[in-house]
């Protein structure tokens, strides 16, 4: 895959606090990057940078291909931006903010005109285009944000918390218009929300105190969940000590938890060697005429490897 951004060794210190530590990313043309840590851990610090807004004290960032240091017109023509809060002009109205940004873009005349309505109406601002910006919610502030970064149609958009402020329907729908950009761009975006990477990151990155402590798919990174490919078990009328006996006993079994104890017994029955026991489990408990509650192999909580990995952190 195209290589979009390149980040190799970003360092920034104010004072004697050293925020961001030797961070260093690849982000391919096609892949949604989510940016997850703490507050403090150095995220919007590092958009800063890899946006140019901040001068890192170490370290390079390539934009296909421009270095941001050396060329950093060109390397900027190629990103949209959206950070933290959605700054804008309180006095300017949408459609006036809009076309300004068209203008210091490069976009003029009809292909200026084309381009406002298209992502006006992408990101739904027809409503309030003529009201003025501070008197504006704040989830549609964050839209007239979103749609300053998409204006240029950008091989590159960091997005800073860009659902932050909207409700559920306008962040299904800002969501959805992240997953139809995302083929033709490299995507970076923080978010709080881990729902969010597990709907449309196609990898994530964990940042803790300034520095890179995991990077991976979604997947890859629930797969180091204690709870990953556990056996979730509940059963009827069965006493906890004998099902506890038979199912640590089975092939292919590490230990077996209870979950719920009582005359209705709840287990999470972990395996060995992250092997599938789902079938010698069932084949046990029908073969003892046990009736079956529940039983499904939990997947693991991108919630619970966050709070794992960033204890301790800012």
């Amino acid at each position: 895959m195209e290589a979009m951004v390149e980040i190799e060794g970003l360092t920034k210190r104010f004072g004697s606090i050293t925020a961001v530590r030797d961070v260093s990313v690849t982000v391919s043309r096609g892949e949604v990057l989510g940016f997850l840590g703490p507050n403090g851990a150095g995220k919007s610090t590092t958009m800063k940078m890899v946006t140019g807004f901040l001068t890192p004290d170490a370290g390079k960032v390539r934009i296909v291909g421009q270095d941001l240091a050396s060329n950093p017109v060109a390397a900027k023509a190629r990103i949209g931006y959206l950070p933290e809060g959605a700054p804008l002009y309180g006095d300017m109205t949408p459609a006036g903010f809009l076309d300004f940004i068209a203008a210091i873009r490069g976009l003029k005349g009809a292909d200026k005109a084309r381009r406002v309505d298209e992502v006006v109406e992408r990101v739904n601002l027809q409503s309030v285009l003529n009201q003025p910006t501070e008197t504006l919610s704040k989830g549609y502030k964050r839209r007239v944000g979103l749609a300053q970064a998409i204006l240029h149609d950008p091989d590159v958009l960091i997005l800073d918390e860009p659902t932050d402020g909207l409700d559920p329907n306008q962040k299904h729908e800002v969501r959805l218009l992240i997953q139809e950009m995302a083929e033709h761009k490299a995507i970076i975006l923080s978010t709080h929300i881990l729902e969010e990477v597990e709907a449309v990151c196609t990898r994530a990155v964990i940042i803790s105190q300034g520095q890179i402590i995991a990077d991976g798919t979604p997947e890859q990174l629930q797969a180091r969940a204690p709870r990953h490919n556990a056996l979730q078990l509940g059963l009827r009328n069965v006493g906890v000590g004998e099902a506890q006996t038979l199912l640590a006993a089975l092939e292919g079994v590490s230990t077996v938890e209870v979950v719920a104890d009582g005359a209705d017994p709840e287990f999470l029955v972990h395996n060995e060697f992250g092997q599938g026991i789902a079938a010698i489990v069932s084949q046990a408990v029908h073969g003892r005429g046990w009736e079956v509650v529940e039983m499904h192999v939990e997947t693991g909580r991108l919630d619970t490897v966050f709070r794992e990995l960033t204890k301790g952190g800012a």
